[in-house]
């Protein structure tokens, strides 16, 4: 047939198939979807099944799209009965038509996010349960995170009052949800699975309907995902499922990669094939990446090549500061873009959106337009909102908005009808909500009182020393503290953008004459006035590697390769972290089609310190022939334990700008005991560098050796 001429035998192999259940081992960049879909058109085209005996589960609607928009193509006439979507797609299906026996309405109605999050708030209120002990979003991860396991409130084991507690709210949610006939998304699945569980017939009809089916992204699949799935199939049908175990980056959502090894043995999989050419990107990008993920254990394995050739190699840069990286970053895309590469094929990939923000400033400060796929930029984000509310607030007391936007948050118990009447009395008098709240009492009063506390705290402060006061005493940093379970790595996230506030005032204060507060906050308004660049716009693309996933580009930067941002320091806290943190290095290397940069600094600004760190322990797992280093390569250094043995600073080289020893310029001395606000008690083990490019080494009691900027440690001595 005319459409299996195109593939290569990897992939004909794999349309080609015979009746049974198989694994297709789908490396970046080579065809999946092309291979997924000429398979359900030569199933059709062979007269081996019809349509309606079809059924291929995506992960998007997008995907699901594109699939239909090939297959009308590749067939003569209109595919009737077949069944394509998202898993809750067909999810709701199967619910619509057995709405009886799944014990819903005909007309049931699908809560999104935010109508749930609402959901929850109402019974919360009708039961009267402390929303600032039980947050509603808090509630609302439980109950999603659960129902994706599989699990209803009786099912989950709880040891302590707290949790006894959210599961008796879980309870009442599903109870209040099947009184008012809706169902959440994970409801969806959930049901749908229940229901083919419990009723054999239903499982019956099913499974002799649907002879094949097949699955897109299966490494993504969660537990209760893949057993859904198992009922469909059942022990006769044909399971075709198509993914890469080296491109799942999704456990903190509930991906499970084990389901792929999982299938080979429920299923006896005697066919499992590799699709190992690319079609993507030059030999050299695909060499690096194989030889990254060989690091991994528990690979199914396989290897990506090209028949193109090698391409130029990999550019490494080493900055100084972080600051100096976003410049080379900017700097080098304008050139590429002199050369005539559009923006729109550069991508700037880091690990956290945290790191986003100093890049933004870069780009906006260079004129260059670019856009946050799948995200917010920096001063547009939530938390960062909330904390320059706060920061207007003590500026100006007359700001109506900033007011409202932090009145209770953190809930502190003002409720929205007590809003409510502060602004008919602001109305009525004509004056600004903060003069109505100083003539309240009760909790309002108590705000005011924390504002005006901050307020009268702060006057004579630094500016990042303005903003650490205010994201402590708003309780900003409490709140996010305070998160648990699934929400914990959200909050994580929202902390260290909270942190990052601190470092751009940093940053502002070295480079602007007036370092008010009330200059910073006009910047970051100009900052977040301008608008992102539109779909229409050429312009740079910025995200995270996570969002990066399914993309290409002609030319990638990943950026902010140090130990303990990528790989993450988190990932050292859970099984098989670093694994994952390798699998996302590895599709981040496979998104560049032609020109891959990787570029970390030599210090960070974090917390408002300058802080030191160790390159990514990634950049020694490529093969030093594939790297061309922009920047001389540096010696090193390796992390030291509590109890190492400092080395003299006659023995110190710093060959980075011609640093020299300046142990005689130093306030202190080796093994001089010392304090620093957040990092406790220490011992000086280390000092180097002259006047303001000066640091020192200090191990700390509880957090271990850090390098610090003695222009910026505020230390202070502890004998």
């Amino acid at each position: 047939m005319d459409f299996l001429s195109s593939l290569n035998p990897e992939q004909r192999a794999a349309v080609t198939l015979p009746e049974r259940s198989a694994l297709i081992l789908a490396g970046a960049g080579s065809g999946k979807t092309r291979v997924l879909t000429t398979r359900i058109a030569w199933l059709i085209r062979t007269g081996q099944t019809s349509p309606q005996n079809i059924l291929a589960v995506t992960f998007t609607n997008k995907a699901a799209k594109e699939m239909l928009l090939r297959l009308s193509v590749m067939l003569p006439i209109p595919v009737r009965g077949l069944w394509i979507g998202t898993f809750h797609g067909l999810c709701n299906r199967i619910l619509r038509t057995h709405h009886r026996e799944a014990m819903l309405p005909q007309t049931f109605q699908i809560l999104d996010g935010v109508d749930q999050l609402a959901t929850i708030k109402r019974l919360m209120k009708t039961l009267n349960i402390d929303d600032e002990k039980y947050p509603p979003r808090e509630i609302q991860v439980f109950i999603n995170s659960n129902k994706e396991k599989g699990l209803r409130a009786h099912e989950i084991e709880a040891f302590d009052p707290y949790s006894r507690r959210k599961m008796e709210i879980f309870a009442a949610y599903d109870e209040q949800c099947q009184r008012e006939g809706v169902v959440d998304f994970s409801e969806l699945l959930l049901r749908s699975h229940e229901l083919l569980a419990r009723n054999q017939q239903l499982r019956d009809h099913y499974q002799a309907r649907f002879r094949h089916i097949l699955v897109d992204e299966f490494q993504d699949t969660n537990r209760l995902q893949y057993q859904w799935l198992k009922l469909l199939s059942g022990q006769h049908n044909a399971l075709f499922a198509v993914g890469d175990d080296d491109q799942s980056i999704y456990a903190f959502r509930g991906a499970h990669v084990g389901n792929m090894q999982e299938l080979t043995r429920d299923f006896h999989v005697q066919d499992v094939i590799k699709l190992e050419q690319n079609y993507r990107s030059h030999g050299n990008i695909l060499d690096a990446a194989n030889a990254l993920i060989q690091n991994n254990a528990s690979r199914l394995g396989k290897n990506l090549w090209t028949s193109e050739n090698k391409g130029e190699p990999i550019r490494v840069f080493e900055a100084t500061t972080d600051a100096e990286e976003a410049r080379f970053i900017v700097d080098t895309a304008t050139q590429l873009h002199s050369e005539g590469i559009w923006l729109s094929e550069i991508a700037v990939l880091y690990r956290s959106n945290t790191q986003s923000r100093v890049i933004e400033h870069a780009l906006v400060s260079a004129g260059l337009a670019y856009r946050v796929y799948g995200g917010l930029r920096f001063f547009e984000r939530q938390e960062i909102k909330h904390a320059l509310a706060y920061l207007r607030l003590i500026q100006n007391p007359a700001d109506d908005h900033a007011l409202l936007r932090i009145i209770n948050f953190p809930a502190r118990g003002i409720g929205a009808r007590t809003i409510e009447q502060l602004q008919e009395k602001a109305r009525a008098q004509n004056i600004s909500l903060w003069q109505v709240a100083t003539q309240s009492g009760g909790k309002v009063s108590s705000f005011v009182s924390l504002v005006e506390m901050m307020r009268d705290s702060t006057r004579e402060l630094a500016l990042p020393e303005i903003i650490e006061h205010v994201l402590l005493h708003s309780g900003l940093i409490a709140h996010f503290q305070n998160q648990t379970g699934t929400q914990l790595r959200e909050a994580q996230e929202r902390m260290e953008n909270l942190n990052e506030l601190v470092n751009a005032a940093t940053l502002f204060v070295h480079e602007s004459e007036d370092d008010s507060l009330t200059s910073f906050l006009t910047h970051a308004a100009l900052e977040s006035g301008q608008s992102q660049a539109d779909e229409s716009t050429d312009a740079l693309q910025l995200m995270t590697v996570h969002a990066s996933k399914g993309l290409e580009f002609h030319s990638v930067f990943v950026s902010g390769l140090e130990e303990g941002l990528f790989p993450h320091h988190n990932s050292r806290m859970t099984h098989a972290g670093v694994d994952e943190e390798r699998r996302l290095m590895y599709v981040a290397i496979t998104r560049a089609q032609r020109k891959l940069y990787l570029t970390f600094a030599q210090s960070r600004m974090l917390h408002g310190q300058v802080n030191y760190g160790l390159r990514s322990s990634f950049l020694h797992e490529l093969p030093d022939e594939l790297l061309h280093w922009i920047t001389p390569r540096m010696p090193m250094r390796s992390n030291f334990s509590h109890g190492f043995t400092p080395i003299p600073p006659e023995n110190l080289a710093v060959k980075r700008k011609e640093r020299t020893i300046g142990a005689q310029d130093s306030p202190w001395q080796l093994g001089q005991a010392v304090s620093h606000a957040k990092f406790g008690e220490g011992i000086v083990v280390g000092m180097e560098g002259r006047g303001s490019d000066s640091r020192i080494q200090v191990n700390f009691r509880t957090t271990g050796t850090k390098w610090l900027a003695l222009e910026y440690a505020n230390l202070t001595s502890a004998s």
